[in-house]
């Protein structure tokens, strides 16, 4: 888990932003800033979050 969040909620909502940016950036701007890989490593950490805490997820 990084440093500035400390609660699995913050790091899920940190984790859901940061998707987002880079679905934007990658989707509609076609101006990738990470790296496939990074991007995936980002949405595992999201999907094992969840996994691990049922009541954070989202339909999204």
């Amino acid at each position: 888990m990084s440093g500035a969040a400390s609660k699995p909620g913050d790091r899920v909502a940190e984790l859901r932003r940061l998707l987002e940016r880079h679905n934007h950036r990658y989707y509609v701007l076609d101006d990738p800033e990470i790296s496939d890989t990074e991007y995936d490593a980002l949405l595992n950490e999201l999907r094992e979050l969840e996994a691990a805490n049922p009541d954070l997820r989202t339909a999204d």
